[in-house]
């Protein structure tokens, strides 16, 4: 994986949990760690694929941290444990007796629950940080 894809986060951006999530990440990575890129795009495409994951289902996201790929509830972990005080203590939820199994029917169901949106225009200072 190329040296500017090694920090990533690849999310849904119909999905408002999804880009909720991302908006977070955003606003609290204050050392500008992380990149961005929508599920929907070639590349979010291709990722989904290369994690042997369902590109139309995007039923998770997808979080690279120092090149590594993590999905589910370790994805969520491994983006606050890479967030620093005082988010790294929500790292503590990939240890969640059945974490994934609450993550997979809150995805599941998320059009359900929440709607299908459009993400709104993002920020220019996320946008810059949008890959594709």
């Amino acid at each position: 994986m190329r040296h500017d894809l090694a920090d990533l986060i690849v999310f849904d951006a119909t999905c408002v949990f999804c880009s909720g999530f991302a908006r977070f990440m955003h606003r609290h990575d204050r050392a500008g760690r992380f990149r961005f890129v929508t599920a929907q795009s070639d590349l979010g495409r291709a990722l989904y694929l290369r994690h042997g994951l369902d590109p139309v289902a995007m039923t998770t996201n997808i979080v690279i941290v120092d090149g590594r790929a993590h999905v589910k509830m370790r994805a969520f972990a491994a983006a606050m444990a890479a967030l620093g005080r005082p988010w790294r203590w929500l790292a503590l939820t990939r240890h969640l007796p059945g974490g994934d199994w609450i993550y997979d029917r809150i995805a599941r169901n998320r059009y359900r629950i929440a709607g299908r949106r459009a993400c709104a225009a993002p920020p220019p200072e996320l946008r810059a940080r949008l890959i594709d």
